[in-house]
This record gives C-alpha cells, structure tokens and sequence, in this order.
C-alpha cells in the first residue's frame, strides 16, 4: 500500500506539471496536437529499452495483449491528452483538470455496473467531498473561466482519464513500463499520421517559451513534458493502480489538481485563492475517506502466467 500510493503521488505530480508547460508551448505557436505527439513519442522512446528488457523476450506477452496497448494508446495516452490540452487551449490550466478530474466517479460507477462492486459509505463520502472540492477549486469568483468548447473537452478528457484507470488496473501479467512504452508508441504514431494527412493540425516552432518570471529555450519544456510529465508518470501510474486498484488510484490522482494548480501559479502566475486552497482540503479528505473505505484485504485475481503459474493481485 506505502508503494503503491508513493508511485500514485509521483504519477499525480508529474502529470500536474504537464498542462502549465503545454499551454507555454502553445502560446509560443505550437499546437495541441503537436505537444501531445511530441511528448508522447518521447516518452516512448525513453521507455523502449526499459520495456525490452523487462519484456526478456517474451514477445507472446506482447502479442497477446495487443488489444489492450492499442486501446490505452488511442483512448488513454492520444485521446485523452489531445482533448485535455485542447481544454486548456480554451480555458485555464486549474478549470480544464476540474472538469477531467471528475474521472473517479466514473471509476466508480463503472466498478459498480460492470463489475457489481458497490460502493460504500466511506467511498461515497470520498466522491462527495473530492466533487465540493473540484467545484471550489474551479471558483468563478477567484479568476477561473471557462467556454463551452473547453467545457466539452474537458468533459472527452474525464471519460479518457476514466479509461486510463480501468485500463490500467486490468488484469495482465504485461509488465507495467511494456504497457506505458506501447500504448504511449501507439497513441503517439497514431497522431502523428492524423496530423499527417490533415485531419489534426500539428504546428510547432522555435519560438522561446516565455512563462511568468523567465524565459527558455523551446526544447528544454520539450524534454521535460516528454521524459518527466509523460514517461515517468505513465508508468508510475500504471504501476500504482496495479498495487492499489482503478477506485483507490484514481481518487488519489485527485493530487494532480493542486499540482497543477500549484505548477499554473509557479510557470504561469494563475495564483489559486483561498477557496481553491480549500478546495484542495477537501480534495485530499476525499482520497483519504476513499481509503478508509477500501476492503481491508485485496481481492484476489487469479492471472495467468506465461508459464501457466497463477499470480494474484489487488483490483
């Protein structure tokens, strides 16, 4: 559990850095859906050696969880961060995490119908306060701003976050980097040959990036929403929500917002005010309630191995 929700808090803060840094890009000129492919093939460059060796030739691994990586390239990594950045195109960094965040009570409600797993009162409680938190976070009166456009990638973001969670916490012996390094490989050659063939647009420059106290070169905010916002967070994440399940990971991914909040304020200057502070109180009473509701023992899966040995793990 300490691992698991150490890896979750890692996963959370460096996906938090990534909308503050995209929207600098953009505003130099690039586009959103060439931060999202040049951040994802990076991340998957970065993680190709890793996944091979953890892979040790084990290639029917691979093949036969080829519907999952294809599935979590196009709806997790593309589909998601392509809609997210488009969010923040069009709204405030803090707004569009808001409105993407209300993915665990998706999770929720999934569990609930697919898998019957009914949630209890500590996880409903959990839900309510993470939901007031979210909505004081996105405090009108403390700047927060919105359009119906970003509204609506806002809302295309949650449902791939909500994927991303559930998809992550799905029964495998795929080792967790081979899962980041392919899907995030997929959804980024996948957006690339959109942007190819005309249906998104992919724009970049070398224009400096200017955020609120300095100047950078183009590359250096590059890099680091490639290696640190997309490859250490992906597979971090996957990782977490593997030792704790979807539920329990994707509530505590609830901390990407204050990071982002806190990143906007720090590389933007889109200070929080003290009803988003408390907004972000209730945030993280959510995750621990969501906690205490967690079974007390995990549930037992029973996957097969490659050599035919069962494992079990935690959902």
């Amino acid at each position: 559990m300490r691992v698991g929700v150490g890896l979750a808090l890692i996963s959370a803060g460096s996906f938090g850095m990534s909308g503050a840094l995209a929207s600098g890009l953009m505003d130099a000129g690039w586009s959103a859906a060439a931060v999202v492919v040049v951040r994802v093939l990076l991340a998957g460059i970065v993680l190709l050696p890793f996944a091979i060796r953890q892979l040790d030739r084990r290639w029917e691994l691979l093949r036969a969880n080829a519907s999952l990586v294809v599935a979590y390239g196009l709806i997790a990594v593309a589909g998601t961060q392509l809609a997210y950045f488009n969010a923040v195109a069009n709204m405030q960094v803090g707004a569009a995490l808001l409105i993407e965040y209300t993915a665990p009570i998706a999770v929720v409600g999934w569990l609930w119908v697919r898998h019957r797993q009914r949630p209890g009162a500590a996880t409903v409680a959990g839900a309510v306060l993470g939901v007031v938190g979210l909505l004081l976070v996105l405090d009108v009166g403390a700047g927060m701003s919105a359009s119906a456009v970003g509204v609506g990638w806002g809302l295309l973001a949650m449902l791939g976050a909500a994927t991303y969670f559930v998809l992550s916490a799905h029964p495998t012996t795929l080792p967790a980097t081979v899962l980041a390094a392919g899907g995030l490989l997929v959804g980024g050659v996948t957006l690339l040959i959109a942007g190819l063939v005309g249906i998104v647009p992919l724009q970049a420059t070398t224009t400096t990036v200017v955020f609120e106290s300095f100047e950078t070169p183009w590359w250096a905010p590059v890099l680091t929403i490639g290696i640190v916002t997309a490859a250490i967070a992906y597979s971090t994440g996957i990782a977490a929500t593997r030792l704790l399940g979807s539920r329990l990971a994707a509530f505590i991914a609830l901390t990407e917002v204050l990071a982002a909040l806190g990143f906007a304020w720090i590389l933007l200057g889109e200070a929080p005010g003290l009803i988003q502070l408390l907004g972000g109180v209730l945030i993280l009473a959510g995750v621990i309630a969501v906690r205490l509701g967690e079974p007390s023992e995990p549930v037992a899966i029973a996957v097969p191995l490659a050599a035919g040995q069962p494992v079990d793990r935690a959902d």
